[in-house]
């Protein structure tokens, strides 16, 4: 596994929280080794900064299933708590019309009490 495989990987894991193996096919290889080894990976923004940006335009384009990753993510790794994510949810409401907003307000409610539930359990 060369350098950028290995980097790519890493922050694969350290966005999503979980453990993501290396597989084949071009567009795995162009998505960890581009996508997360050089640009989540460039400096300048802070992943904090990178994920808010992500979640904005997900919200935007109503694209809810990546949301049910990045949401859940963004609580477990600290970047985001409760309470932001649902100050982003209100922001972004205005910027990308009330049905998508709402409908993220929702999404971010249910996946922050799964997530308490789940640390309750714990």
């Amino acid at each position: 596994m060369d350098e950028r495989r290995a980097r790519g990987l890493a922050k694969m894991r350290e966005v999503y929280g979980w453990e993501v193996g290396d597989a084949p096919g071009d567009f795995f290889g162009i998505t960890v080794d581009h996508l997360f080894g050089d640009i989540w990976t460039r400096p300048g923004l802070s992943l904090r900064d990178r994920r808010l940006l992500l979640i904005g335009m997900l919200a935007g384009q109503g694209l809810n299933d990546v949301l049910d990753i990045q949401i859940p993510a963004a609580l477990e790794s600290g970047d985001l708590t409760p309470d932001e994510l649902r100050e982003t949810a209100i922001f972004l409401t205005h910027y990308i019309g009330w049905p998508l907003g709402s409908k993220l307000s929702v999404q971010v409610d249910t996946l922050i009490a799964r997530s308490q539930k789940r640390q309750a359990a714990e």
